[in-house]
């Protein structure tokens, strides 16, 4: 079965609004084994509604529709589907009896808008929206089938999870659709792409493979389509094996991890505790570790160390160091990192140190050089980069970089 995802409102387009639908319903389709092959988002006008269904009913089995069906003038998705599917409007008795005691159980008054929510393109089947106004249609159009929702996400996903998903799973779906996602640290995407030439000419045609970059993390995602679900599984996990072979010191992580999860669960499994000096990161790396719930377990504190001030009065940071090396630096750096880990008395601490940019850099330090040290009882681990020349972007890099290293501290992984 294919499917499009068409997201109608200005709003979208204009950037106002972040089309979030798309996304949630082309992962629940997926799970059902569904191929969503095209997602387009449209202004609210008549000749562009009726241009992408027309497009989308050339190829698609199935074309999912959210937006424009509130009760103002703007929202002119209903009107604009009964006369594409050569209907009028009639007012449906059970829709008006569900607006008026959704209006009543919320203390308001019914008006003329309320009223006009009742209003059905006449050869529709009605969706029950539970929890709005706005009802879903359903029609039919030389075998395609063309569902139009609501566009507020929350009215959408009850619709789709109270209705339109157990009927779609009563159909015979002949497909599975199975994904697996290994998260890799460490090389660049093309880098690794380089490496991994000879795995990716012999994955076996059921199985495909795309690489999804984002600072610090590059994903490789498995994807197998097919009508033989435990033969798809056995794929994959072959191939997640030869991956493990090929990269063991890249992966850090499967599916929906994230670093500083896995690193809260390395803490509490270990009984240890982390404290994290930052200068170039700004509290970035401590706002990951504490976006975790239960964090206050492990997590001891941090300290932004901007100035040097700062870096010798609280870390004890040497002036010698500072003089002779500068801030960014690895003797700077290691000092930072056992500073904090003696300051909080803890048994983990992690410390970074650079030129974030886009002012700062020199010839011998070039904007995103920075140093990042992990220190254990026994150690201190410390490793220079040299990230780029985007501020935001090297914060990020420089966060997740830093993590990785203490995760592979933690595990005995060589850094």
């Amino acid at each position: 079965m294919k499917t499009e995802v068409i997201t109608i409102g200005d709003e979208i387009l204009i950037g106002q609004t972040v089309d979030t639908n798309s996304a949630w319903i082309a992962n629940e389709l997926n799970l059902l084994g569904i191929d969503v092959v095209r997602i387009v988002s449209i202004s609210d006008n008549k000749e562009e509604i009726f241009n992408a269904l027309d497009d989308a009913g050339k190829y698609a089995n199935l074309v999912l529709i959210t937006g424009g069906l509130g009760p103002t003038d703007d929202d002119i998705t209903k009107r604009a589907l009964a006369e594409y599917f050569k209907t009028k409007l009639v007012q449906s008795k059970e829709v008006l009896e569900h607006v008026e005691a959704f209006v009543i159980k919320r203390k308001a008054l019914m008006n003329e808008r309320n009223v006009r929510q009742a209003d059905i393109p006449e050869n529709c089947k009605i969706i029950k929206n539970e929890i709005g106004t706005a009802p879903g249609m359903k029609f039919e159009k030389d075998g395609v089938t063309f569902i139009s929702m609501p566009g507020v996400p929350f009215e959408m996903k009850s619709m789709m999870t109270n209705h339109i998903i157990p009927e779609l799973k009563e159909n015979k779906i002949d497909q599975h659709i199975i994904h697996k996602v290994i998260l890799t640290q460490g090389w660049p995407e093309s880098r690794l792409a380089e490496h991994l030439e000879g795995w990716e000419r012999n994955i076996p045609k059921e199985i495909s493979i795309a690489y999804l970059p984002s600072p610090g993390i590059i994903k490789l995602r498995l994807t197998g389509k097919g009508n033989k679900k435990e033969l798809l599984e056995q794929l994959i996990q072959d191939q997640v094996k030869k991956l493990e072979l090929l990269i063991p010191k890249l992966i850090c992580g499967y599916d929906s991890d994230k670093l500083e999860e896995l690193i809260g669960n390395l803490l509490k499994k270990k009984n240890s505790t982390l404290s994290i000096a930052e200068s170039c990161t700004g509290g970035n790396i401590s706002h990951l570790i504490t976006s975790i719930p239960g964090s206050s377990e492990y997590f001891s504190g941090g300290i932004v160390a901007y100035s040097n001030d700062i870096k010798q009065n609280i870390l004890s940071v040497s002036e010698s160091n500072l003089i002779n090396y500068g801030a960014v630096s690895k003797e700077v750096v290691e000092e930072m990192a056992m500073g904090a880990r003696n300051l909080y008395k803890t048994d983990f601490a992690i410390a970074t140190s650079g030129i974030a940019g886009p002012t700062g850099g020199t010839e011998e330090k070039p904007i995103g050089t920075t140093w990042i040290a992990v220190a254990s009882k026994d150690k201190v681990i410390t490793k220079k980069y040299i990230f780029g020349n985007q501020r935001n972007r090297n914060i990020q890099m420089a966060s997740v970089t830093a993590l990785n290293m203490l995760r592979k501290l933690m595990v005995g992984i060589e850094i």
